[in-house]
């Protein structure tokens, strides 16, 4: 994708699903007793891996445009697949959908793309191990994985180094099979949305400040899903009408989950001019309509503590930055280095190609503003949120910026190239 120097966007968009959000809908009406619709489901290759992973295991999904039909089996009533699991590029998909084969009566083998492959696994397998399931996977911690037959899965305590939704979710999960009552203590909250939706299908579970408990679960009720719009998607236009000048997007419907909106705190605290309208609940999620335009930023520091609140908006609010008078500070972001790239390498040497005063360090990044950034060839690494937030860095790059292996938008995003036409024409 070859992307060109426009002066500013006056546009109202709306960007595709929650991400997240499609992935969990599609997972528990699929264990749900009854039919289930999810409405305005994210079409991208993730949540597409997640469908035809239960679609293996016997479930009926009829798909159209902006609704899924889903008659669940139960959650014991998923069939063997004949062959084994592909998650793609889906960590979401693997980790999840690792605690529900971790109570099925019979072996599951998940294999995935090149990528997929070098993620950490890990971080599911051994909370599963305690709770009595039989896994292994390539040097015990990547892709493939086999999951054997449970022999019956028991309640623990679980306590996790790391604020990550992917692991508690995937132990809430197998938590539905567990004997007795299985908790999960995070040192920071990380996204809530499988809480949320699994209270929704009726499972029992209590959230205690950082503490999440589930009780083993007889059946799950089926549900109407209607899915908000991702604000880790619609990140890339905040960051673009922020940092254009004369500028101004409204992007509808946008999911404000408080342990989602960790970029808009950022950017309030950078200067950014930033207004909320038609707040609603859609679902148990809170929505807004969210408007943007061009703001003089400043430099922030940005820590840990905030990291599980905005971890995927890290390359939106990174550009922002280079925009900003100041310098700005990220730390705590290891865990951007085990992502579909290693998002901090991936960042720091892309924009420093482009001119960015950016400097790489071991849990995040120093970005000195404000910089002028001229247009180049730039890799995306195949990680579609470095290739969104390179596209948008090409609307102020003097001259043409050239994006290597652009098409992995479609990984949670595939029409963005189509909106970002749209509203710079």
């Amino acid at each position: 994708m070859k992307i060109n120097k426009i002066s500013k966007i006056i546009a109202e968009i709306k960007v595709p699903a929650d991400k997240s959000i499609t992935h969990r809908a599609i997972m528990l009406s699929c264990l749900a007793n009854g039919t289930s619709a999810v409405n305005n489901y994210l079409h991208s290759d993730d949540c597409l891996m997640t469908m035809n992973a239960f679609k293996a295991m016997g479930v009926d999904i009829v798909q159209t445009s902006s609704r899924l039909t889903i008659k669940g089996a139960g959650l014991n009533g998923l069939k063997k697949s004949p062959h084994s699991i592909y998650a793609g590029n889906s960590g979401t998909t693997t980790r999840l959908i690792s605690g529900i084969l971790a109570g099925q009566k019979f072996t599951t083998v998940i294999n995935g793309d090149e990528s997929l492959s070098k993620r950490p696994m890990k971080r599911v397998i051994e909370p599963l191990r305690l709770m009595n399931a039989d896994i292994t996977a390539d040097k015990d911690n990547f892709l493939p994985m086999t999951i054997k037959e449970t022999q019956g899965l028991k309640a623990i305590d679980y306590i996790s180094n790391v604020a990550s939704a992917q692991v508690k979710s995937c132990i809430l999960l197998a938590g539905l099979y567990a004997d007795g009552i299985t908790s999960v203590t995070e040192p920071e909250k990380s996204r809530d949305h499988s809480e949320r939706m699994l209270k929704a299908f009726g499972a029992d579970i209590v959230e205690d400040n950082l503490k999440v408990s589930i009780k083993k679960c007889d059946r799950l009720f089926a549900q109407e899903v209607n899915v908000p719009s991702d604000i880790s998607s619609a990140a890339f236009f905040i960051a673009a009408g922020l940092i254009l000048k004369n500028s101004r997007i409204k992007i509808l419907g946008v999911n404000i989950n408080p342990t989602r909106d960790g970029i808009i705190e950022i950017i309030k605290n950078m200067g950014a001019n930033i207004k909320f309208e038609n707040i609603r609940n859609v679902s148990g999620e809170e929505v807004a309509d969210i408007e943007i335009s061009s703001s003089d930023l400043c430099g922030v520091n940005i820590d840990g503590k905030i990291m599980p609140r905005l971890v995927d908006e890290i390359p939106a609010i990174a550009l922002c930055a280079t925009q900003a008078e100041g310098t700005t500070v990220i730390s705590g972001a290891k865990e951007l280095r085990v992502k579909e790239s290693d998002r901090l390498s991936a960042i720091a040497t892309q924009l420093k190609k482009m001119g960015a005063d950016i400097k790489e360090t071991e849990d995040g990044l120093i970005i000195r503003g404000k910089t002028k950034l001229t247009g180049c060839r730039v890799d995306s690494f195949k990680d579609h949120r470095i290739a969104m937030m390179l596209s948008v860095a090409g609307l102020i790059a003097e001259g043409t910026t050239e994006i290597i292996d652009s098409s992995c938008v479609n990984i949670s995003f595939s029409n963005f190239y189509d909106i970002l036409k749209q509203v710079c024409s």
